[in-house]
C-alpha cells in the first residue's frame, strides 16, 4: 500500500468488540471486530526521540475536531486518546515513514472511519511486529480448575469503586496476583497459584460469550515472532480461590482485556517491556 491509502469492508462483521492493532514494523493499523478484520491502513508513528510507546492502551478521548495544546495548536481530526501524555491516533500527513511526534497518523478518510465504529475503552495494541491477533481456547490462567483445589482463600472485591467502565485483568507471574481493573480503578485483587512460571507476557482480548464458554482472542505484543500456538506458559493453569473466580465471571463482558505477565506489578501494574492500560487522567 502507498502511503495514505487504506482498505475498508465493515460489512465482513457489522458487530461485536473492536480491537485496534498498530504495527510500527509496516507502518500499518489494523481494525478487527468481533475478530475479524475489517480494515487496514498506512499510518506514521513516532521519530527518533518522539518514540510511539508499545503496549496494551484502551481509548481515554474521543475528539472529532481536537486541536493539539502541546503543539502550536496543531489539527488531529478524529482524535482518540491513548495516554494522558499526549500520545493518539487522529488524521495527519503521511510521507511514508514515521514522523510524528509519538501520535499514530491516519489517512483523513480512515480516521473518520475507524472514529464511527469505537467506542471509549476499546483495545488498542501497538507493536513493533507485524502480527496478526488469533482467536484462541479461553487462556489457562482463567480455566476452571478441576482439581479443586482454589479453596476459599481471602481476596478483594469491590466493584462499587468502579461501577462502570472497560475491564481489564493483569496477571503477575512474579507476583503470583491478579488484580481487575475497571476504568482504570482496581476493584479485585487475589492471590493465584500457576503451575508453571509465566516465561513470556501474553494479552487477550475477550471476544464474545456463548454456550461454548468465553473466547478470546490473542494480540502480539512487541517482541513476539509467532501467533496461533500458545506456550505451556500460556497453558497452565491458574488456581483462584471460589468466590474471586465466581466474582470476576460477573464483570467479563466482549472487549474485556487479559495481560498475563512475568513482571511485577509493584510499580503500577505495567511490566518493564510493555505499557499496560492508562486509564484515569493524573
Amino acid at each position: 500500500m502507498k502511503p495514505g491509502e487504506y482498505l475498508w469492508a465493515p460489512g465482513i462483521a457489522p458487530e461485536g468488540p473492536v480491537t485496534i492493532i498498530v504495527s510500527l514494523k509496516t507502518q500499518k493499523a489494523y481494525a478487527y471486530r468481533n475478530g475479524v478484520a475489517i480494515g487496514v491502513s498506512t499510518v506514521s508513528t513516532g521519530t527518533k526521540g518522539f518514540a510511539t510507546p508499545t503496549g496494551v492502551f484502551t481509548v481515554l478521548q474521543k475528539d472529532a475536531d481536537h486541536v493539539s495544546n502541546l503543539y502550536k495548536d496543531a489539527a488531529m481530526p478524529f482524535m482518540q486518546r491513548l495516554t494522558w501524555g499526549g500520545i493518539a491516533m487522529h488524521a495527519g500527513n503521511l510521507p511514508g515513514y514515521p514522523a510524528s511526534h509519538g501520535c499514530i497518523r491516519m489517512p483523513l478518510a480512515f480516521a473518520k472511519l475507524l472514529f464511527g465504529i469505537t467506542k471509549m475503552g476499546i483495545t488498542v495494541v501497538i507493536t513493533q511486529d507485524a502480527l496478526v491477533p488469533v482467536v484462541v481456547a479461553k487462556p489457562g490462567v482463567l480455566k476452571r480448575d478441576e482439581r479443586g483445589t482454589g479453596g476459599d482463600r481471602a481476596f478483594a472485591w469491590n466493584p462499587a469503586r468502579a461501577p462502570t467502565g472497560p475491564v481489564s485483568i493483569v496477571i503477575s507471574g512474579r507476583d503470583r496476583r491478579v488484580v481487575v481493573l475497571r476504568n482504570g480503578v482496581e476493584i479485585g485483587s487475589s492471590a493465584i497459584d500457576l503451575d508453571a512460571p509465566v516465561e513470556e507476557t501474553a494479552a487477550f482480548t475477550l471476544q464474545a460469550i456463548d454456550d461454548g464458554g468465553e473466547h478470546w482472542l490473542r494480540l502480539p505484543l512487541p517482541g513476539q515472532t509467532r501467533t496461533g500456538e500458545l506456550s505451556d506458559a500460556d497453558r497452565a493453569k491458574g488456581r483462584l480461590p471460589d468466590g474471586f473466580r465466581a466474582a470476576l465471571a460477573t464483570v467479563l463482558t466482549p472487549g474485556t482485556t487479559l495481560l498475563v505477565t512475568r513482571e511485577t506489578l509493584a510499580s503500577a501494574g505495567t511490566g518493564k517491556p510493555v505499557t499496560v492500560i492508562e486509564a484515569d487522567r493524573p
